[in-house]
């Protein structure tokens, strides 16, 4: 391999800001510098300089906290795609001239299209990828859980979705897990599918989870664009991993339309793996189309939730169009509830 600079004493990596997608990787294994972006692959570990400040101003660090990005700040980033429509669309690969900051999380790549709404991308000078003393490239895969280490699934499995971005999913889940808490099981949280973010891992440990892992647990720093098998093999490693727990909630990214998920909920062996679904919608409308394009899969969630029940009036509207229960956080939160839920999973899985 060419143009591979050892990190010496003095390491370009020496004070730079490690980001939570990278936060797996063991840092003693980056030895050196690969200059040659043109072969870079999704999940290849970056050290760039923040050259301009756009949309992402702070940096979610590996060890949890926030970090303002100011221009001259290095970073150590992951080479990733990303998808979300009310921010950015990236592609995993890295140009000459620079590169976009697509996720706070810490995913680079290149902008393809943005919202209108969102302000330009970070913008990054590209020093190269990162790789180990025989100068292979340090890529985030390498660090997953072995899916080896663990076996079996916890008892009871629900899947939260969305119709959308921001649609009110991840506090639909915090409430799910903190409820089932209270009443007394061991919860995991596990986030399948979407873009490298500490985010939802710290709603779901606020909400009392026993065991929370996502997808970056599994080598992946987004898993848009990934094959359907990985993220299917992801899915029952990270559930063999929570297999202490006594139930298990998890989270799809995004919208049931977007690419990966809808590929993933079109696929009947993909949907067994779950007791039951919970809905999360913004408004009535969209309640009601998310529920028609499951129908189709022959999928019916248990029950609604997310930003629509901010608005009563519409909560009503969708329970009596289509029987099914509407139920905010808190609601999700109360152990009565989830003694109501592990009713009706136990009906189930009887059934």
């Amino acid at each position: 391999m060419t143009d591979i600079v050892p990190l010496l004493r003095h390491a370009p990596t020496e004070g730079a800001k490690w980001s939570f997608a990278t936060r797996r990787v063991l840092r003693v294994d980056c030895a050196a510098i690969i200059g040659d972006l043109t072969a870079v692959e999704a999940g290849d570990l970056i050290l760039a300089e923040v050259t301009r400040i756009g949309s992402h101003k702070r940096l979610q660090m590996a060890d949890g906290r926030f970090s303002p990005l100011w221009p001259g700040d290095r970073i150590v980033v992951t080479c990733a795609d990303r998808y979300a429509v009310d921010q950015f669309d990236g592609r995993a690969t890295l140009l000459d001239d620079g590169a976009d900051l697509l996720a706070g999380g810490g995913v680079c790549g290149t902008i393809a299209s943005k919202h209108d709404k969102i302000a330009r991308g970070t913008r990054l000078a590209v020093i190269g990828r990162i790789a180990d003393v025989e100068g292979q490239p340090v890529n985030v895969a390498r660090y997953a859980l072995p899916s080896a280490a663990a076996s079996g699934r916890p008892p009871l499995v629900v899947g939260l979705l969305g119709t959308g971005m921001n649609a009110g999913k991840t506090s639909a889940a915090a409430g799910f897990v903190n409820g089932f808490t209270r009443l007394g099981h061991r919860v995991a949280a596990i986030k399948a599918t979407g873009t490298g973010s500490f985010g939802d891992a710290h709603e779901y440990e606020a909400a009392g989870a026993a065991r929370v892992l996502d997808f970056t647990d599994a080598g992946m720093a987004s898993t848009n664009r990934q094959p359907l098998d990985r993220l299917v093999a992801a899915t029952d490693a990270l559930l063999a991993h929570a297999a202490d727990c006594d139930i298990a909630v998890v989270e799809l990214a995004d919208g049931v339309s977007q690419v990966e998920t809808a590929g993933l909920l079109s696929r009947p062996d993909y949907v067994a793996r779950f007791d039951a679904m919970i809905l999360a919608a913004p408004c009535a409308m969209a309640a009601r189309g998310g529920l028609a394009w499951l129908a189709e899969r022959g999928i019916r969630p248990l029950v609604l939730s997310g930003v629509l029940t901010r608005a009563p009036l519409a909560a009503e509207e969708v329970t009596e169009a289509t029987g099914l229960p509407v139920l905010c956080r808190d609601t999700l939160a109360d152990p009565a509830t989830a003694s109501a839920i592990a009713s009706k999973l136990a009906e189930r899985r009887a059934a």
